[in-house]
Order: C-alpha cells, then sequence, then structure tokens
C-alpha cells in the first residue's frame, strides 16, 4: 500500500489507467476503471470529476452500512476501496441456475438497507449486486444512488429477466413478502 500511496504522492493525487499499468486490472467500465491494490483494497480511477464526485459522497453516505464496500481514502479522481473477492449475483445465477431462497432474502436484505441508509435508489444491477467470500452481499458503483428517486428495483428485475429468472425471484418475493410484492406488482410488467 505504501507504493500506492508514493505513487498517488508522486503524481499529485490525480490517477490515470497509464499511471496503474503495474497493477491488476479488476473492472473497466464507462465511469472509470478499478485496479487490485491487495487483499483488501482496491482502486477506481474516474475520468470525469463529476461522476467522482457524486460516488464518493453516496460512498461516504453509505459507510453506516454493511452493504456498501468500506472507503479507506480518496484523491482528486479516484476512491481507495474495499476490495470484494467475490461474484457478481450475475455470474452466481448463470453458474447456479437457480436463485436460491437464501439469495433471494440477501437481495431483500440489500433492498432493505439501501432504504434504511437514506439512499433514495432502492434498486441495483444485476453486474453490481456482488457477494464475497463469506456470502455477505455489496452494492458498488454508487453515484446514482443519491440522485434517483426511485423505491421500485426496475433495473433488478430487468436483469433478472434478461437472464431468465424474474418470475422465480418475484414467486419468492410474494412467498416471503407479499406486501413487498404488492408494492412491486403494478411495476412488474
Amino acid at each position: 500500500m505504501r507504493e500506492f500511496e508514493r505513487l498517488a504522492a508522486k503524481n499529485k493525487g490525480i490517477l490515470s489507467p497509464q499511471i496503474m499499468q503495474d497493477y491488476q486490472q479488476i473492472g473497466k467500465g464507462a465511469d472509470g476503471s478499478v485496479y487490485r491494490l491487495s487483499d483488501e483494497w482496491c482502486v477506481k480511477i474516474y475520468p470525469k470529476e463529476e461522476t467522482f464526485k457524486k460516488e464518493l459522497e453516496a460512498l461516504i453516505f453509505g459507510q453506516k452500512s454493511p452493504v456498501v464496500p468500506r472507503l479507506y481514502g480518496h484523491g482528486s479522481n479516484y476512491v481507495v476501496i474495499e476490495y470484494i473477492n467475490g461474484i457478481t449475483l450475475k455470474k452466481y445465477l448463470k453458474d447456479n441456475k437457480r436463485f436460491s431462497t437464501e439469495i433471494v432474502e440477501k437481495v431483500l436484505y440489500l433492498l432493505d438497507e439501501l432504504k434504511k441508509v437514506g439512499f433514495t435508489r432502492h434498486d441495483a444491477e444485476v453486474r453490481h449486486v456482488l457477494f464475497n467470500e463469506k456470502g455477505d452481499i455489496k452494492v458498488i458503483d454508487l453515484k446514482r444512488y443519491l440522485l434517483t428517486d426511485r423505491t421500485v428495483p426496475t433495473k433488478l428485475l430487468t436483469g433478472l429477466d434478461k437472464l431468465g429468472f424474474k418470475k422465480e425471484f418475484l414467486e419468492q418475493v410474494k412467498n416471503l413478502q407479499p406486501s413487498r410484492y404488492k408494492e412491486w406488482e403494478p411495476f412488474i410488467n
């Protein structure tokens, strides 16, 4: 970690993929690139200042919840956060070919936590829901969680539908939490 801190200091707290070339890239999207720093830490670098600020604000806001990755520090265009060694909900479903009650309960817990923390978006994309080695659920890519007002998980349901698991998920929600199912029912189709 000291090597990374020296690298960040040398570059005045501004990082780029070129600067991070000696580190393992573990993710890349429109909003940034993620590099593994250690077994516990990773760094996400943002090309756009606005995206960085939104994500940093959401990470700080969500630190009281176990579903939000721990924030360890930040620079001018990056955050150092908890490295989640695990798999996405999308990969889990593709590999296991079923949506167990235990996993449905964890997803519902995640949605409850997002609301409990005070996020206005109670939704997550299947590729942004992760399970660590212990089976704990986490959510990443939080930049819109304080900006979007969404109490029904439409992104989650859309992703589950594409994977062929929407019906199975909703049947379990109906059995586990009938009132929640009724709340979502008008938005299901």
